[in-house]
């Protein structure tokens, strides 16, 4: 009888130790995202995306950038190597490192004032090598001198893989992470995005358009976003086709020249009425974006919002990679 009671506290004990672990490691009620779900800004990954960030050259007032990063991990600590890539390819980058359940916002005035560009947030170990750490979540609250302004959620990927990347360990210098969708690497990122409403110019607004290119060294220079093939809408569903092309990334308001298109925007979308668009890369490179719409109006007319967010994904790409250089956090 006493050896069968202590097998019966023996097993309950190891039950609450198993309860306890599990609970540490899905705290919050209901089904977890799964690793596989594609890139978005509505859930948590190990990498994440800001599709914008910008100060003034000089102070930021008028224009500047929120950055806002969370680890919703309650037991792990998050160590993020932050990459700012400047919209003309160059790359700089810091470390930030989080407790369980940490989050922080810094200004981009204050670390890399007068560039304007997008950022790569990437967690790792204390190599410096990348690791499956899908807890992360931010956005980035920005206002530009042109009264656009908007907060942007960072876009997520989350790692497949278990643990650290599998290749990278203490004798590396460099790592690659495949967004291909596969066990080795992280989720898929999107290679056709949509702007899903434009308002008309004529009615005061002033939409402006980022795409930024996934992919590139990180150690040395991103990649370009090169040609773009896109087709915008009218409300009576025509489409006319366009062009454009950039840098590593492409930030321009929706005018008469960009894009040009025959007819002219104007005529496409005018006033009282609204359109959409949709963009991909011919060479199959993957790319994100945003929309911000500024209107002067805003206070006074009942139709004229200002605001924005990121751009729609219809299809996925798995040919994107990014080459981060590795070196141990410096926090």
């Amino acid at each position: 009888m006493r050896t069968s009671r202590k097998l019966t506290h023996a097993l309950l004990a190891i039950i609450a130790i198993v309860l306890l672990a599990a609970a540490a490691l899905a705290a919050d009620p209901g089904l977890q995202y799964p690793e596989t779900a594609e890139v978005s800004d509505q859930k948590a990954g190990s990498v994440l995306f800001y599709n914008l960030y910008t100060s003034g050259p000089t102070n930021g007032n008028q224009q500047n950038t929120r950055i806002n990063i969370t680890n919703t991990s309650a037991t792990t600590d998050a160590d993020v190597h932050l990459f700012f890539v400047a919209d003309n390819c160059q790359v700089a980058d810091s470390y930030i490192c989080l407790t369980p359940n940490q989050t922080s916002s810094f200004l981009t005035s204050d670390i890399d004032p007068g560039v304007t560009g997008y950022i790569v947030a990437v967690a790792v170990n204390r190599l410096g090598c990348p690791v499956s750490h899908n807890f992360l979540i931010g956005d980035a609250y920005v206002k530009i001198s042109t009264g656009h302004a908007a907060n942007l959620g960072a876009e997520a990927f989350a790692a497949i893989f278990n643990e650290n990347l599998p290749g990278c360990n203490d004798n590396s210098t460099t790592a690659e992470l495949k967004f291909n969708g596969d066990k080795n690497g992280y989720n898929a990122a999107p290679r056709v995005l949509a702007a899903s409403n434009i308002p008309s110019r004529t009615g005061g607004n002033d939409t402006m358009l980022i795409l930024n290119r996934v992919g590139g060294n990180l150690a040395t220079g991103a990649f370009t976003i090169g040609s773009l093939f896109g087709l915008l809408y009218d409300d009576i569903e025509t489409p006319y086709s366009f062009q454009i092309s950039g840098g590593c990334q492409f930030r321009s308001s929706l005018t008469n020249n960009t894009p040009r298109t025959t007819p002219r925007f104007e005529t496409v979308i005018p006033a009282g009425r609204s359109g959409w668009l949709k963009v991909w890369s011919l060479a199959d490179n993957a790319i994100l974006g945003a929309m911000i719409n500024f209107n002067p109006g805003t206070n006074a007319q009942a139709n004229a919002f200002t605001g924005g967010h990121n751009l729609h994904k219809l299809t996925l790409s798995t040919t994107a990679t990014y080459t981060i250089p590795i070196f141990p956090p410096s926090c």
